[in-house]
Parts: structure tokens; C-alpha cells; sequence
């Protein structure tokens, strides 16, 4: 198991997160532009997804829709503003309870060295406040549960 993820703040409204992966950066990719990948790993373990679409091309719209065991459903979704396989998707994202203050921007730097494959999600809020308030909520936990997720998933996959 690769060592949990870490958070930094590299400005006033961003939160970065960076998690490493031992499976190639080409695999890591599919498994966040690819909806029967992305539904495998991206979530609660109890949720099942009503919605899971991303169109992996610049203009492409994404959409995710998943629903808990009581049956309440959170939504979100966004476009695709820029998209380099293996190493960059940069999308909007906006939730239907708008918890987050507004639009965010997000990206996923994904690099490869020795086998070991890093991804950077950065989050880009509206204002600080918003920032502030994401970084108050378990975020990280849930992140990492998924990751921990996404790290299973890698391991069962061919590499290629």
C-alpha cells in the first residue's frame, strides 16, 4: 500500500492533493476518465452510481449522480476544459447542493517515475472562504477511502 495523501494550500482559494499510485500513469488516467473504471473506485463503498458520464475531450461534459442506502442522491458535474493523455485533465466542477460555493476548477496532474505514478488534484474555489470551508469538512478521509479504493482497483488491472 502506497502512503496515504497529502493536502497542501498553494494559494489563498486552491487546496492541492497529491496521492501515489504503483500501476503507469496510462492506467491511473482511464480510471478517472473512464465511467466503468470511475464507478469502481470513485465514492462510498454503500453509494451505487444512478449517473456516471465523462466525455473525455475538450468540451466534453462529465455528470456523476450517486445514491446512499436511505436513498438520498448527490450530483455533480461540470465540462471538460483540457485533457492530455496520460498527464492532465483540467474540468469545471459544480455539485446540485452547491456546497462548495460556487464553480470550481479542477486538475489532475498525473506523472510517472519508476513505476510509481504521482496524481495532483488541485481544487480551485471561488473564494477563500469557500476554500476554507471544503478544507473543514473530511474531505481528505473521503478522498483517501477512495483512494485506497482506486489503489485496489489498479492492482486487479492488466497494466496494459
Amino acid at each position: 500500500m502506497m502512503p496515504p495523501l497529502t493536502i497542501a494550500l498553494p494559494s489563498d482559494r486552491e487546496i492541492a492533493v497529491t496521492r501515489q499510485f504503483r500501476a503507469p500513469a496510462e492506467l491511473v488516467f482511464d480510471c478517472w476518465t473512464i465511467p466503468a473504471l470511475i464507478r469502481r473506485w470513485l465514492g462510498f463503498d454503500d453509494w451505487t452510481y444512478v449517473t456516471c458520464e465523462f466525455d473525455a475531450r475538450v468540451g466534453g461534459k462529465w455528470r456523476f449522480v450517486t445514491r446512499s442506502p436511505d436513498g438520498f442522491e448527490m450530483g455533480s458535474g461540470g465540462e471538460v476544459l483540457e485533457i492530455t493523455r496520460p498527464g492532465w485533465i483540467k474540468t469545471t466542477e459544480l455539485y446540485d447542493q452547491d456546497w462548495t460555493g460556487g464553480q470550481t476548477i479542477v486538475t489532475n496532474r498525473i506523472t510517472e517515475h519508476s513505476g510509481i505514478t504521482t496524481s495532483v488534484v488541485t481544487v480551485l474555489y471561488p473564494t477563500k472562504e469557500a476554500r476554507d470551508g471544503a478544507r473543514a469538512t473530511p474531505m481528505a478521509e473521503g478522498m483517501e477511502h477512495g483512494f485506497r479504493r482506486l489503489e485496489d482497483l489498479l492492482a486487479s488491472l492488466p497494466a496494459g
